[in-house]
């Protein structure tokens, strides 16, 4: 039986790489199942997903109050698309609106879908209410950002994998250094029709770079001075990942328009939205912008219960902790270390500096080991590993993949 599993396991890996598109270069493991913390392969290996799809499965693997939601939901309407009204997305809405404090929620379904979204309300905005002549408006971005990969978000992205061989690019952006006011200070200055300033509190893809402190209370504050919406990517950074509700709440910065995805449904189900205030929303207009899926009864019941379980089972408040004793440790480690120097993040959103270049393949043959180890991280821009396990992890669990690190660690150094 085993070598029939064996088998199987190779077969999958076979079937996507004749069938599906080369998109991507997943880890050689192929996982059938999930609960909580850990996933299992097809061999039944067990292993800690240090990942979490991205931070989308914050709240665990298969949580069972959202895998509830959505079966029972899924047995009695699943789509009306939004050209009738449905009896879960209002009450959705009510209780997304609440519990982030906005006025208004506008849903969708994928990440890359609401960053779109926040960029056509953000336009439209400051045609309709700030006066810009149109098709003349900015939108203020950073480098190392990572937005998604629609032809829009790839014409501001400096990563040369995902822009080239696509133009021609989208124009109306202007980009700056991360984490640098006075350069945001300055396109402020010189372009009179910037509309926002799309940020991710935390740039997760970029290997967890975690911006100076007060970096995002001073740039929201310039964004006023000149009337000109923040607008905050917390797609991978909210939802408790970062030990806040929004990382942004590290320093209580209300985004104008907030961007939201991946643990909003608890990684059950394909849920985004963009959220603002009614002077913002207020734009939008029939016709405007929509989609078949966005807004599902599904989407609606699954949204409310991921999010009822962050706040019922304190998820922010133990992902802060379990994130300042991760840190604590690896650096305890790195300390005496020549192959890793440097751990940073907030709070279950972390990342660790393998000492090669971008281009070695050492972080992946890390990954590699991890995975023999019964540990799944991927890294990313090369030498970076990122770490970001399911908030429902507990203190016991934590030391043990912090062990598992530093011993796979030690075999490389």
């Amino acid at each position: 039986m085993a070598v029939l599993n064996k088998k199987s396991s190779q077969h999958s890996i076979e079937l996507e790489d004749k069938y599906g598109a080369h998109n991507y270069h997943p880890l050689p493991v192929v996982l059938s199942r999930g609960e909580g913390v850990y996933v299992w392969d097809v061999e039944g290996k067990k292993y800690y997903d240090f990942l979490s799809a991205y931070s989308a499965v914050n709240q665990g693997h298969c949580h069972p109050k959202i895998v509830g939601a959505m079966v029972d939901q899924a047995k009695t309407l699943t789509l009306t698309s939004r050209a009738f009204y449905n009896d879960k997305l209002g009450e959705y809405e009510k209780f997304a609106t609440e519990y982030f404090g906005f006025d208004k929620l506008l849903p969708m379904n994928t990440g890359a879908e609401a960053v779109e979204t926040a960029l056509k309300l953000c336009r439209k905005w400051a045609y309709e209410k700030k006066g810009i002549p149109e098709n003349e408006a900015q939108i203020i971005v950073c480098e190392n950002n990572f937005h998604g990969r629609t032809t829009t978000i790839i014409s501001f992205s400096n990563d040369p994998i995902a822009r080239k061989n696509f133009g021609p690019y989208t124009e109306g952006f202007i980009k700056i250094e991360y984490d640098n006011l006075s350069a945001l200070e300055q396109a402020l200055e010189n372009n009179a029709n910037v509309a926002g300033f799309l940020v991710e509190p935390i740039q997760g893809e970029a290997g967890v770079y975690v911006p100076s402190e007060g970096y995002l209370a001073k740039a929201k504050a310039l964004c006023e001075r000149y009337n000109v919406l923040f607008l905050a990517d917390e797609v991978q950074t909210g939802i408790a990942r970062t030990g806040q509700l929004l990382a942004v709440n590290y320093e209580n910065v209300k985004p104008d328009v907030l961007i939201l995805g991946k643990a909003l449904s608890g990684g059950a189900y394909p849920v985004s939205a963009v959220l603002a205030d009614d002077a913002i929303m207020g734009v939008i207009k029939p016709g405007n912008h929509g989609s078949t899926f966005g807004g599902n009864p599904v989407a609606a019941v699954v949204a409310i219960a991921a999010l009822e379980v962050i706040r019922d089972e304190k998820l922010a408040e133990n992902a802060f902790e379990l994130g300042e004793l991760f840190r604590s440790e690896l650096n305890k480690y790195i300390e005496n270390s020549k192959i890793a120097s440097l751990v940073r993040g907030k709070g279950l959103l972390n990342a660790i500096l393998i000492n090669d270049s971008e281009d070695s393949e050492t972080a992946w043959n890390i990954c590699v080991a991890l995975k023999e180890n019964g540990l799944l991280a991927k890294p990313t821009h090369g030498n970076i590993i990122r770490f970001a396990p399911p908030l429902v992890m507990n203190r016991e669990q934590l030391l043990e993949c912090v062990d598992i690190i530093t011993k796979t660690l030690k075999d490389f150094e």
